[in-house]
């Protein structure tokens, strides 16, 4: 059933554009903002496209909200209004004291759709996370990739199942328990797909990041680019219920203006936050280890809720594996004192020399204004595991018996935890690069620059995966038969037990940094954690180690494996174990 329908463009660069409805093309109306109008009948179904100037093929929707045909097709009209929505009792859950679950939808199932990973939920809620954050789904060219070269931001990808499969499975989240942070990326566009510089000043001039061309975020016409960007966001958190977002790089998002887009966003979410009457957050990846990313508003600081830490991460992998290159350097050679630092100051550069950087970099975190919830800390992620050479997890590195020592030392941190799908379990299987790019120029193009990249440090061009090769994306698919067999079931207890223990044991959920003390030993390669009247002890050597504490020990709360013996304040931890220990 046809009814007038308004379509509206913002289109400041072209002279002329046309509205294709069904095959009809009608004349649009400009207004001295740049924005094209129109009413005509359309149904709610209706495939719709943009002629600009002469252009005989039509041009998706800026803003589409689906692209049933792929980024080059035509978009198609999509009410989020129309969703039954049966998370009425759902009122959100604040980020600080959660865990948060990062999973990539293609890979997370066999099936590798979001009606598939809805049948997963309930081993989540069973493993006892929090928050599901989903890598980028917004649609991409191709069947399959990371998520990173999207280039319809307001578009869920088709292979995935569209903005109703995402809309059922947040309503599904919800109805368990489960709170999504979706993945964003604002610092760039993918390489194929993109017509937005064919409609507005989406680049900056002269502008580039590691990814392409940045974003237009202060230049001429910039006003509308913000409002493309900040709008996308949220459309997320308001049409498809999503209660928080994970920002993509933020430090490529180059911003010359007094209020940082950043600082808009985050003033907009709240106010959303109190109209929705539910906690919503924003979580930065950010290079700058620059605490005002997260340090409120009224502090000077841009008021972000959270950020990642990749120094722990780096810390943590370098105490685990012992590896030593490229931005491991500086965290293998300070060993166990590397480590400390992050957990009680979340950064490691905080203004100290950074040799990967060559110069010195960050800024040290105010601990009595910010809490440790405030920084994600993990053993795995996306990027840590997908961008090495062969996508290996530490799984491939370690002995079970550290990874259960990783996994400790990660669920009993003063930070919010997050965990990377399958490490729960230890998955064998790898998660590489992986892509679909249809053209063949560009796809050769991608593959030779992924092998020659890892070539020029010293692999063998034949062991890195081809990322364009089918089977790349199959083997970076979870096994799912895994956590029935050992070792794989025993870390799974391990994960479970200790999530289970944050909700029992409150000193392990307190976020006061500066109540965090950590003693060590590097030559015997053991660290103790002071977490309130808790100690987290962990031996990292291959042999048995006894461990003179500072109280008298009371019971063991959590051991990984065997249990430790107690002598007063004596405590001796098998080889390659971890142990929550009270105190008298």
């Amino acid at each position: 059933m046809s009814e007038p329908v308004e379509f509206a463009v913002w289109a400041p660069l072209p002279g002329r554009v046309r509205l294709q409805v069904d095959g009809t093309v009608h004349d649009m109306r400009r207004d001295d903002g740049g924005w094209w109008r129109a009413e005509v009948e359309a149904g709610a179904e209706t495939d719709y496209g943009y002629l600009l100037d002469d252009r005989e093929n039509p041009r998706p929707d800026p803003r589409s909200r689906r692209q049933p045909d792929g980024v080059h097709g035509l978009s198609r009209r999509f009410d989020p209004s129309a969703y039954e929505w049966h998370d009425g009792a759902w009122t959100g859950r604040p980020l600080a004291g959660g865990v948060v679950y990062e999973l990539h939808v293609g890979t997370f199932t066999p099936e590798g759709t979001l009606d598939a990973a809805v049948e997963k939920l309930g081993h989540l809620v069973d493993l006892g996370v929090d928050f599901v954050e989903l890598l980028p789904v917004n649609a991409f060219n191709g069947t399959h990739n990371w998520g990173y070269d999207g280039v319809a931001w307001y578009a869920v990808q088709e292979t995935y199942g569209g903005p109703a499969a995402y809309q059922r499975f947040v309503d599904a989240c919800h109805r368990r328990g489960l709170g999504v942070i979706q993945d964003v990326v604002y610092n760039h566009l993918g390489p194929s797909g993109n017509y937005l510089p064919e409609f507005f000043p989406i680049f900056t001039d002269g502008g580039a990041n590691t990814w392409g061309n940045s974003i237009n975020l202060s230049g001429p016409d910039s006003d509308q680019v913000r409002r493309y960007v900040i709008d996308n966001a949220l459309m997320w958190l308001r049409d498809m219920h999503v209660d928080g977002l994970r920002l993509d790089a933020v430090h490529a998002l180059v911003d010359e203006r007094a209020t940082h887009v950043l600082e808009e966003l985050a003033q907009e979410v709240d106010t959303l936050s109190v109209a929705v009457g539910r906690p919503l957050t924003l979580i930065a990846e950010s290079d700058l280890n620059d605490p005002r990313m997260v340090t409120p508003r009224v502090a000077g600081g841009l008021g972000l809720t959270a950020q990642w830490s990749d120094d722990f991460h780096h810390a943590l992998h370098a105490t685990l594996t012992g590896e030593s290159q490229g931005y491991y350097g500086d965290f293998a050679e300070a060993g166990l004192a590397g480590l400390a630092k992050t957990l009680t100051g979340a950064f490691f550069h905080d203004g100290a020399w950074s040799s990967f950087r060559r110069r010195h970099h960050g800024r040290p975190v105010d601990t009595a204004l910010l809490p440790g919830w405030k920084f994600l800390a993990y053993l795995q992620d996306h990027d840590q595991v997908g961008n090495r050479a062969v996508g290996d997890r530490i799984s491939a590195s370690v002995s079970p018996g550290l990874l259960a020592v990783g996994a400790t030392l990660v669920l009993t941190s003063p930070f919010t935890p997050m965990l990377f799908m399958g490490e729960e379990w230890g998955a064998g299987t790898p998660w590489q690069f992986f892509t679909s790019h249809p053209e063949p120029e560009l796809g050769k193009a991608t593959a030779e620059g992924r092998i020659g990249e890892f070539a020029e440090h010293g692999w063998d061009a034949d062991v890195v995966p081809d990322p364009q090769d089918p089977e790349t994306f199959t083997r970076s698919k979870l096994d799912w038969s895994e956590p029935e067999r050992e070792p794989h079931r025993h870390l799974l207890d391990v994960h479970r037990t200790l999530l289970a223990l944050r909700r029992t044991e409150p000193d392990l959920v307190d976020p006061d940094l500066s109540a965090v003390a950590v003693t060590w030993d590097d030559g015997d390669r053991w660290l103790v954690v002071h977490r309130g009247s808790l100690r987290v002890v962990a031996n990292l050597a291959a042999e048995p180690r006894e461990i003179d504490l500072d109280s008298e020990v009371g019971d063991v709360v959590f051991a990984t494996g065997e249990q430790p013996s107690l002598d007063g304040s004596t405590v001796t931890l098998p080889a390659e174990s971890a142990a929550v220990l009270s105190t008298r």
